[in-house]
């Protein structure tokens, strides 16, 4: 994407780390407070080495580093990211000017982790070019970008943030519209909502709690989703493992006040479906197996890991 120009605006963590993930781009990125410009090329070659230690490649020009955006940056950019604060107004007085300076085919996005964008421009005539693009910090090493469009948001645009975004190492994921959390944030609030329940019921600690997730779901989850994790665990795929598993996951939800079923039988075959596309029926097993040999690595690291992380003490 060398002929790409990309405009940062606000040089935050994760303002930074994308500056160091569109490397094959000329980047140019803002920040009005002194402060942070000064330590921008710090902060940058540490995301960069972050960067080369998982294979990535960081090389490329330095971003031009300015207090504001010039009108020329604006103009000529093709992907305009904002990084500013996660609040409403400063957002909106961040993008609004930039509206009539951008190229009509411009994407301009904000990394809001939680803030529709129909939030921030509610006219849906501004949404055209605009969209949220939602990554996992840092971006420089974890690719995942959730692209959430406004009801305004052409689908040019959301394909073009994918082209984008693709071109720099990104794993775009397009929601249908948008949602308050977005995805990541909807499973990572769902979990931590049942955490703080269980403790606050007594039903365990919290120490117990983040281990029942490192030493179990953790390592699972970092090779195959839920889906496909059902997928694998049960011989039959993820039918029979609804058809198993269903009603006790739905006496759990309607113990927490959620609908009594889950999951209808439509959707479960929706998913089925769809898990059946990328894996046949038949390949279960063979894949099983690979992830436990995965797993088995993965856990190998991991403690690896562990031995030279700062000691916690040991509850009492």
């Amino acid at each position: 994407m060398g002929h790409d120009a990309v405009l940062i605006l606000g040089a935050g963590p994760i303002g930074v780390a994308f500056a160091a993930a569109f490397a094959g781009a000329s980047v140019t990125l803002c920040e009005p407070d002194p402060t942070h410009r000064a330590d921008i090329p710090a902060r940058l070659a540490e995301a960069r080495a972050a960067m080369a230690s998982v294979g990535r490649n960081p090389a490329g020009p330095a971003p031009v580093i300015l207090p504001e955006p010039p009108p020329d940056a604006i103009a000529r950019a093709t992907l305009i990211l904002e990084c500013g604060p996660e609040q409403v107004e400063t957002k909106r007085t961040i993008l609004s000017p930039l509206l009539p300076l951008a190229a009509q085919d411009a994407v301009i996005a904000t990394a809001s982790s939680a803030i529709p964008m129909s939030r921030i421009l509610p006219d849906p005539a501004q949404q055209a070019r605009c969209l949220v693009a939602h990554p996992v910090n840092p971006p420089s090493v974890l690719r995942l970008i959730e692209l959430v469009p406004a009801p305004g948001t052409l689908p040019a645009t959301m394909d073009r943030a994918s082209q984008l975004f693709t071109a720099a190492g990104f794993r775009p994921v397009r929601l249908g519209h948008e949602v308050e959390g977005f995805v990541l944030n909807r499973l990572q609030g769902a979990v931590l909502r049942e955490a703080y329940r269980l403790v606050d019921e007594g039903v365990i600690g919290p120490a117990d709690l983040d281990l029942v997730m490192t030493e179990g779901l953790g390592p699972r989850w970092a090779l195959s989703g839920p889906f496909e994790t059902a997928d694998l665990n049960t011989a039959g795929g993820i039918t029979a493992h609804a058809a198993r598993m269903g009603p006790a996951y739905a006496r759990m939800g309607a113990d927490r006040g959620e609908p009594r079923e889950p999951w209808s039988a439509n959707l479960v075959a929706r998913v089925a479906a769809a898990r059946r596309a990328v894996l046949p029926l038949d390949a279960l097993p063979a894949r099983a197996a690979w992830r436990a040999r995965a797993v088995a690595q993965i856990i190998a690291l991991r403690d690896r890991l562990l031995a030279d992380a700062p000691t916690e003490r040991n509850p009492e």
